[in-house]
């Protein structure tokens, strides 16, 4: 299977979608050289962040629209040491750019991830809530702001799924093994309320 240079990945806080980013970056021919100890959150048991992130407030700004077509490739590859491979762009604020996207990377694809709005909600807080270090969430205020973005986000991530007639699927090891052409690839166990889809 010939994968794209981007894969836009977006999901809400505490959906689990930052775990599903590391099982697929375990795929041959994945870039992980944005992976780096000052972007690493292991929080105990839990999954944790590992990586770039794009949004308000973090490492890297998720404000496509403000940046010159001739600067963008540079603009989303800046957190790879190294190029080549198959990169994952994760940002919760994509959410809000999924046809913006579309129009100026039509060779990426997009992944969405939806759970639902409280059962992410509460996952976020069990992880770390505004404890958790990387990244940084500070930019959605309180736990009032918190809910009300998670509510935003996914509806977008729904409305859009809905646009492009896409097929849920939860997310499992028949899934990421179907979808990547990868026979070994284990998806780590997750909630049963959790669908997953890529826009190709």
């Amino acid at each position: 299977m010939k994968l794209p240079e981007h894969i836009f990945f977006t999901g809400v806080p505490g959906s689990h979608w930052s775990a599903i980013a590391q099982d697929m970056e375990t795929i041959s021919g994945f870039n992980t050289s944005d992976h780096a100890t000052n972007r690493d959150y292991s929080p105990g048991t839990y999954t944790g962040h590992r990586g770039a992130y794009f949004g308000e407030g973090m490492e890297f700004s998720a404000k496509i629209e403000h940046v010159r077509y001739s600067d963008l490739t540079t603009f989303i590859n800046e957190p790879w040491s190294e190029p080549g491979g198959t990169k994952i762009l994760k940002s919760h604020e994509w959410a809000y750019k999924l046809p913006l996207i579309k129009k100026l990377f039509p060779e990426s694809w997009t992944m969405l991830v939806y759970r639902p709005d409280m059962a992410s909600y509460a996952w976020w807080h069990e992880a770390g809530g505004f404890n958790i270090k990387y990244p940084n969430y500070a930019s959605y205020k309180d736990s009032v702001g918190m809910l009300g973005e998670i509510t935003k986000q996914n509806q977008a991530i729904l409305d859009y799924g809905h646009q492009n007639n896409v097929k849920w699927s939860p997310y499992t090891t028949a899934w990421l093994r179907d979808t990547f052409d990868c026979p070994s690839c284990v998806a780590r166990k997750q909630p049963t309320d959790i669908l997953v889809t890529i826009i190709k």
